[in-house]
């Protein structure tokens, strides 16, 4: 699918900030999330779906019903997401790691945006350290930042400890959701702000007012979509405070 590409004002903008960051900072790190920012799909649902249908780990009856009723409880999607993780428990990382690709190589056309891949390329080729700080499991999120021309070890996600390479069903803290994500990336980068942020839904709030230089709050999700509510409540903020938006379509 064609998206829609970013105006010369986000650009120029992006380069100003990078520009400026560059005097005050020894060391750049940008932060993106990753499902509806990155890419136009869920990869922690898509390769829970693979899971489903190919029979790969023990789930409750409805499995879908289970996770989605669980999103609701107390009004906070953190044990749903964490859930996620956790029903991997015994297998191997390998193992695991094997099935995301799986999963995410059968989405087709690309779900990729491509002006958040050409941006990534444009921040490396300054020496920008880039991260992806998604609420979405980190081993379904690796085969997306793989394509984007990043590593694994540059994911902060959602995931549990791994003992003797076996992934166990305790969870690692804090939850990559809301206010997690900048403690998790502060964790990462050893205090450093990122000077940009990127992020499409109000889960991503504090990520991006976390940036120091630029945040770019982005969508594209239709009336009709269950994202619309969220990307809507970050595009009021993003207006609010005079943050630069973007609609992918």
């Amino acid at each position: 699918m064609n998206y829609k590409s970013f105006d010369s004002d986000i650009w120029s903008g992006i380069e100003h900030a990078l520009n400026d960051a560059k005097k005050h900072n020894a060391r750049l790190v940008a932060a993106f999330d990753a499902d509806g920012t990155l890419w136009d799909t869920d990869l922690s649902e898509t390769l829970f779906n693979y899971q489903i249908e190919n029979k790969l780990v023990e789930l409750p009856k409805d499995p879908w019903d289970y996770y989605n009723t669980l999103k609701k409880v107390n009004d906070d999607p953190r044990t749903a997401f964490m859930w996620l993780a956790q029903i991997n428990k015994g297998h191997s990382l390998e193992q695991l790691q094997i099935w995301a690709q799986t999963a995410f190589d059968q989405i087709k056309p690309s779900p990729i945006f491509s002006e958040q891949k050409k941006l990534i390329d444009y921040f490396l080729s300054h020496g920008v350290q880039v991260y992806i700080v998604t609420a979405s499991v980190k081993w379904a999120v690796e085969p997306g930042a793989l394509a984007v021309g990043l590593h694994r070890e540059n994911v902060i996600g959602v995931e549990t400890v791994v003992q003797n390479n076996l992934v166990t069903d305790i969870p690692i803290h804090p939850v990559t959701y809301r206010d997690g994500k900048p403690s998790a990336l502060l964790k990462m980068t050893n205090g450093q702000k990122p000077f940009f942020a990127s992020g499409n839904s109000i889960g991503d709030y504090e990520l991006l007012l976390s940036a120091t230089h630029f945040r770019l709050a982005v969508s594209a999700a239709s009336r009709d979509d269950l994202l619309f509510k969220t990307e809507k409540q970050l595009f009021e903020k993003a207006t609010e405070l005079k943050w630069k938006t973007h609609r992918f379509i």
